[in-house]
């Protein structure tokens, strides 16, 4: 019984041998997921703001980002358009302007931001480059994009693709303000509609291209639509985080615009960074499809007597291009932080009151967006920033 016991333990470990010199090798471990760190380029900057693809480059900001967005391409009769297109493709670049100190010519083949893109994706092969349609001022024509999601898919797919900028882009981003609800317009497309849009430019585009959209900061209009089908067609979802307050929404009382967390007397104990971020996990998004924003500038008031958030104000602040807005690069220098709350700056000087998030604030919501296991964060604009790229350093820290 014991050799017979002695030389079948010896066969086992034989066969065992045998079987682990013959088995495959174990899969590598997935690599970490990259977070993203997205930016939106304005196709107005490069106006009154001066501020151009060049300014990406000299900034550092495009060694930074991993996603630039260009914002923004038009929704007309729920169609994809070119919003500009003076600027973004015929606008002859001078030399001081352009990114390589060469200027356009009327053989230029491809000009205006288009162009430069071109040349900032030849200097930047990893950065990759979507373009966005919508935003506040144009997202009427969503509602009519929902009730053919296939032929507004198509649209946007050939517009991506025309031969004269073709290969420029490497998806598409989704500014809806607000699918089933409403924004500058009403919107009544139902509670699937953000989600059968996103389908449709999925199938159009492929599995391979970049397909994201923008959700509102507002936890009450989350619930309008069906975020979790939506989230299953995009590679992320990008929550506005931003604009939660400010004189221009008729709110009377200072309060920082983009807080983190809540703080003692906020007036709608909802209007956080971390609120629509815990919305929008309990609706089913993934927190691996979840990005965050920051914005690159602040919001005022005048007529403020109190320094601490919660004092009575006469109307927005004035500001360049509009009333109680400014960007940062202005109110570092004109009107610097007085104090901090709800993990954001506020700012008096005289009796004007501004919030905005400083390189430090960013750099707490940074830390949570990191504990929270989140996709990323995103900048809106990058024209605010400063020339040397101050806040978006602060966002790749």
């Amino acid at each position: 019984m014991r050799v017979r016991t002695a030389a079948f333990a010896l066969l086992v470990l034989i066969l065992s041998a045998c079987q682990s010199t013959s088995r495959p090798s174990q899969p590598e471990p997935a690599p970490a997921h990259e977070r993203v760190l997205a930016g939106y380029f304005t196709e107005w900057g490069s106006y009154g703001r001066a501020y151009r693809v060049k300014n990406l480059a000299a900034s550092g900001s495009a060694d930074r980002l991993t996603h630039l967005m260009y914002a923004f391409g038009k929704v007309d009769g729920g169609r994809c358009g070119v919003g500009d297109a003076w600027a973004a493709y015929q606008k002859p670049v001078a030399a001081a302007e352009s990114i390589d100190g060469v200027a356009d010519t009327t053989a230029t083949p491809l000009r205006g931001n288009f162009g430069q893109l071109w040349k900032l994706k030849g200097s930047h092969p990893k950065l990759k480059i979507l373009w966005s349609f919508g935003g506040w001022n144009g997202s009427a024509g969503f509602t009519a994009a929902a009730k053919d999601p296939a032929a507004f898919a198509r649209s946007c797919h050939d517009l991506l693709k025309d031969p004269r900028w073709a290969g420029l882009f490497d998806g598409i981003d989704v500014d809806w303000e607000y699918p089933n609800a409403c924004g500058l317009q009403c919107d009544r497309s139902g509670r699937e509609s953000l989600a059968k849009v996103v389908a449709a430019l999925r199938t159009a585009f492929g599995k391979d291209a970049l397909v994201t959209a923008v959700v509102p900061g507002d936890v009450k209009k989350l619930g309008a639509v069906d975020l979790s089908a939506a989230a299953a067609q995009v590679n992320w979802l990008g929550a506005m985080t931003y604009d939660y307050f400010g004189a221009g929404n008729t709110d009377a009382k200072t309060a920082p615009h983009s807080p983190l967390t809540a703080y003692p007397g906020i007036p709608r104990p909802g209007a956080t960074t971390e609120a629509t971020v815990s919305q929008l996990l309990k609706q089913g998004v993934p927190s691996v499809k979840l990005l965050f924003g920051v914005g690159f500038y602040g919001r005022g008031w005048t007529g403020v007597r109190g320094a601490a958030p919660g004092a009575t104000a006469t109307g927005p602040a004035p500001g360049k291009y509009e009333k109680g807005l400014e960007d940062y690069k202005v109110l570092a220098g004109r009107c610097p932080p007085t104090g901090t709350i709800g993990g954001t700056a506020y700012a008096q000087c005289g009796t004007q009151w501004w919030s905005y998030d400083t390189p430090q604030t960013i750099r707490g919501k940074v830390l949570y967006a990191r504990s929270a296991s989140l996709g990323g964060v995103f900048a809106w604009e990058l024209s605010g920033d400063t020339p040397d790229g101050k806040l978006l350093t602060a966002l790749a820290s």
